[in-house]
C-alpha cells in the first residue's frame, strides 16, 4: 500500500495566523483527500505530529467551519510529558487542549490508568473523566483489577499535576471497602505533594495494636512536615519531622510526644534535631539536640537505640595548612546503674592546627583547650572538674634507603597545664611536658605472579621514646584504649593527652597482601609491641604488662561481593583477649551479613561482665514477586538471645505489601517485647514508583 506524507506547514487548513502561533504539524496517512463540503479526510494508519504530540487513528476528518478534528478509533495519544490517552472516538480541536474522547482510557507516567465512558479535554490544562476507574493493576477481561477507585468524576489537573476525585469507592477485587466523598491525590509525576502517605499497622506487647497515619505537608521547594499520629491500646502518640534545607546547609528536627499506660502520670517525648551549615573561607557549623522525657522511651517506642545522648554545638575552619574546631556537648546517660552526675556530662573542646612543609619534613603545631565538668556534688571521681590547655609540635618526614628501605621518623612535644578541682588526690593547677621520637623502617618486598597478580610482603619495625616530665593527672580522655593495624607502630596508643607511654618501646611486625587484576585482595598483620617500662594499660586491651599480646589482623575482598573483616589479640598462652570478626556476601538478589565480637570482662573499662556475642542479618530477593528479610543477635556469655526479627515483602505492579515481626529481649524492663508490623502500599500515586516487576498475566 503506497502511504502519503503531508507536511501541514503551521496547519495550513487553520489559517495563516494561528498556524504562526502554534507551530507546524506533520500528517502521515495512507489515503488524504478533501471532500465537497471542504473537510480534509485521512485514513488508513493516520499519523499526526505535533509540538511533540503523536495521534494515531484509524480515520482524522478535519472541519475548517468548527475548526475540529473528528477522529475515528481505535486512538492513541502520546503527549511529551509521558501521558497517554486512548479512545474509540474524539471530537477534539486540532491542538488537542480541548474536545471529547469516548469510550477513553487516560494513562499518566505509564503506571496509572483511568478508564471513563467519556474523557474532555479542557483549554489544554484539565483533563475531566466521567464515570471513570483508576488503577495500576493490571486488568483483564472478565475479572476485576486488584484494587481501584470509582468516582462519578475524576479531574487531572495537568498544571498542579493533581487527581481530583468525587463520589469515590475504592475497592479490593471490585467489592467496595471505604467511600470518600471527595478527594485529592498527587499523580504519578509529583516528586512532592501535601497529603496523607503510606499508612501502617502494628501490635507490641507493650503498646497494644496500632496504627500509624502520617500525613506530609510540602511548605515549599526546601522545606516539609510531617505528622503522624500514632493510636494504639496504650498510647496515643503524635510523631513529626521537619526537613529545611539551604544552599549552605539543611536542618532536620524529629521527635514525638505521648501518653500512655506503660508509665502513666505524665507525658513523654523525645526531640532530636541535626543542623548544618557551610559558611565561606571553610568554615562550618554543625548542630545536635538530643532530648527524652525518661531512660526507656526511646526503646519501648522503638526510636532509637541510643543509650547516651548528646547535644552540641561545633564550629570548624579547614584550610589549606590549618584547621580550627571548637564544640561544646552536654552528655545525658540512659544506662542503668551509671551516675549522670559522673560521666562528665559537660565538655567542650577547642583545637587550632597548622601544617607547615620545611624541605623533605612537615611541621605541625598548634593549641587546644578542653574542659571537663561534672555536675555530682561529691569530692573524688565522681564530682571532678578538668580544664586543660596545651600546645604541641610535630616534625615527620620520609625517605627511601638502598634496596628500597623505607625510613620514616617523627620528633614531638606536647606542654600542658591543668587546672583540676573537687578532687583531693591530685594538684590545683599542675603542669606537664611531654617530647618523644619515633623511628620506623619499613621494607616492602613485591612479587609478580604470572597471572598478573602482585604480592607485597612487608616487615616493619618501629622504635619509640617518650616522657611524661611533671605532676600526675586524672585521665579523662583515654580510658579506652585500642590497638589494632594501625597503631601498632604509633608512638602512642593513647587516644587523647592526659596519658601518655613512658619509656622506649619496639614494634615489629609484618604485613602480606595479595592483589589480583580481577580486583580481589587478601590481607594479613600481625605485630607485638616490646617496652621498657609497663604502663597502666587494662588487661583486655592486649597492651599491659613489658610485651604486649599478639595482633592479628585480616581482611579479603573476593569475587562475587564476598567481604571479610578480622581482628583479634592473642596471648602467649594462645588465649584471646579481644576478637571481632565480620563477613559479607552480596549478589544482585542476596545480601547476608554477620559478625562476632568477644571482649572478656573489664571493670575500668565499663564492662563489669564479658561481652561475647554473635549477629546476622540478611535480605534475600526471592523472586521479582517476594523478599525476605532476617536479623538477630544473640549473647553467647548469657546463651540468651538479644533481639530477633523477620520481614516479608510482596510486591506486584500496582501493590507493596511488607510484613515484620520482631523480638525484643531488652526493651521491657522485665519481660521481652515482640513487635508485628504491616504497611501497604499503593503504587501509582508517587514519584519514581516504577515497575519493580512486570504486570501479571490475565491467562494465569
Amino acid at each position: 500500500m503506497i502511504r502519503l506524507a503531508l507536511l501541514l506547514i503551521c496547519l495550513a487548513w487553520l489559517g495563516p495566523g494561528r498556524a504562526a502561533a502554534q507551530g507546524t504539524a506533520s500528517l502521515v496517512a495512507d489515503r488524504v483527500s478533501v471532500d465537497e463540503g471542504g473537510r480534509l479526510v485521512a485514513s488508513g494508519g493516520v499519523e499526526v505530529f505535533y509540538d511533540g504530540t503523536r495521534l494515531t487513528a484509524d480515520s482524522v476528518t478535519y472541519s475548517r467551519d468548527g475548526d475540529r478534528l473528528a477522529i475515528e478509533g481505535p486512538i492513541l495519544i502520546e503527549q511529551p510529558d509521558g501521558t497517554i490517552l486512548t479512545a474509540e472516538a474524539a471530537s477534539l480541536d486540532p491542538r488537542i487542549e480541548s474536545g471529547i474522547l469516548r469510550s477513553a482510557r487516560l494513562v499518566l507516567e505509564r503506571q496509572l490508568q483511568l478508564a471513563a465512558a467519556r474523557i474532555d479535554r479542557i483549554d489544554g490544562r484539565y483533563t475531566a473523566l466521567t464515570g471513570a476507574a483508576a488503577t495500576a493493576c493490571q486488568v483483564c477481561a472478565g475479572r476485576a483489577p486488584l484494587w481501584e477507585i470509582r468516582a462519578d468524576r475524576v479531574i487531572h489537573d495537568e498544571v498542579d499535576r493533581q487527581l481530583y476525585f468525587e463520589n469515590a469507592q475504592f475497592r479490593i477485587r471490585g467489592l467496595p471497602v471505604l467511600w470518600v466523598p471527595a478527594m485529592r491525590l498527587p499523580d504519578p509525576t509529583v516528586t512532592r505533594a501535601t497529603g496523607l502517605l503510606v499508612p501502617s499497622v502494628t501490635t507490641n506487647d507493650l503498646l497494644g495494636f496500632g496504627v500509624r497515619l502520617p500525613y506530609f505537608v510540602a511548605l515549599g521547594p526546601r522545606r516539609d512536615l510531617t505528622l503522624t499520629p500514632f493510636l494504639a491500646t496504650e498510647t496515643t502518640t503524635v510523631e513529626g519531622r521537619y526537613r529545611q534545607t539551604w544552599r549552605s546547609g539543611a536542618l532536620t528536627v524529629e521527635g514525638a510526644a505521648s501518653r500512655d499506660s506503660v508509665r502513666p502520670g505524665g507525658p513523654r517525648g523525645y526531640v532530636f534535631a541535626d543542623g548544618r551549615w557551610a559558611l565561606e573561607d571553610g568554615q562550618s557549623i554543625l548542630f545536635q539536640l538530643q532530648s527524652v522525657t525518661d531512660r526507656t522511651y526511646l526503646d519501648e517506642y522503638g526510636y532509637s537505640d541510643l543509650d547516651r545522648l548528646s547535644t552540641g554545638l561545633r564550629y570548624t575552619r579547614v584550610r589549606e595548612d590549618s584547621l580550627l574546631s571548637t564544640d561544646a556537648t552536654y552528655y545525658r546517660t540512659l544506662r542503668r546503674g551509671e551516675v549522670q552526675g559522673a560521666l562528665p556530662p559537660l565538655v567542650a573542646r577547642a583545637v587550632y592546627e597548622r601544617r607547615r612543609p620545611t624541605g623533605p619534613l612537615v611541621l605541625t603545631y598548634g593549641a587546644r583547650a578542653e574542659s571537663f565538668r561534672r555536675t555530682e556534688d561529691a569530692a573524688g571521681p565522681t564530682g571532678r572538674d578538668v580544664a586543660r590547655l596545651g600546645a604541641f609540635a610535630d616534625l615527620r618526614g620520609e625517605t627511601v634507603l638502598g634496596p628500597g628501605l623505607v625510613l620514616s621518623g617523627a620528633g614531638s612535644v606536647d606542654l600542658g597545664a591543668y587546672a583540676i578541682s573537687d578532687d583531693p588526690a591530685f594538684e590545683d593547677l599542675p603542669l606537664r611536658a611531654t617530647p618523644g621520637a619515633l623511628v620506623t623502617l619499613r621494607w616492602p618486598l613485591i612479587r609478580r605472579e604470572a597471572g598478573g597478580a602482585a604480592q607485597t610482603l612487608e616487615p616493619f619495625v618501629a622504635a619509640a621514646w617518650s616522657r611524661t616530665l611533671g605532676a600526675d593527672v586524672p585521665n579523662e580522655d583515654s580510658a579506652i584504649v585500642e590497638f589494632d593495624e594501625t597503631n601498632i607502630d604509633a608512638l602512642t596508643r593513647y587516644p587523647g593527652q592526659d596519658a601518655r607511654e613512658d619509656g622506649a618501646r619496639l614494634s615489629f611486625g609484618l604485613t602480606w597482601t595479595r592483589t589480583a587484576p580481577s580486583g580481589s585482595a587478601l590481607a594479613l598483620t600481625f605485630g607485638r609491641i616490646l617496652r621498657e617500662e609497663a604502663e597502666p594499660f587494662t588487661l583486655s586491651s592486649g597492651l599491659d604488662g613489658l610485651a604486649s599480646d599478639w595482633l592479628l589482623a585480616a581482611r579479603a575482598d573476593l569475587p562475587a561481593g564476598l567481604t571479610a573483616r578480622a581482628r583479634a589479640i592473642v596471648d602467649n598462652e594462645g588465649q584471646f583477649d579481644k576478637t571481632e570478626a565480620r563477613i559479607d556476601w552480596q549478589t544482585s538478589s542476596l545480601a547476608l551479613g554477620a559478625t562476632y565480637l568477644f571482649l572478656p570482662q573489664e571493670p575500668p573499662e565499663g564492662r563489669l561482665d564479658r561481652i561475647a556475642e554473635w549477629a546476622v542479618d540478611a535480605r534475600w530477593q526471592v523472586s521479582p514477586v517476594w523478599s525476605l528479610s532476617l536479623d538477630a543477635r544473640y549473647d553467647l556469655a548469657r546463651d540468651e538471645p538479644v533481639e530477633t526479627g523477620i520481614g516479608l515483602g510482596w510486591q506486584s505492579e500496582c501493590v507493596e505489601v511488607d510484613v515484620s515481626l520482631s523480638r525484643s529481649y531488652t526493651s521491657g524492663e522485665t519481660d521481652p517485647v515482640t513487635d508485628l508490623g504491616l504497611a501497604v502500599n499503593l503504587r501509582g500515586f508517587s514519584a519514581g514508583d516504577g515497575l519493580a516487576v512486570p504486570p501479571g498475566r490475565c491467562d494465569g
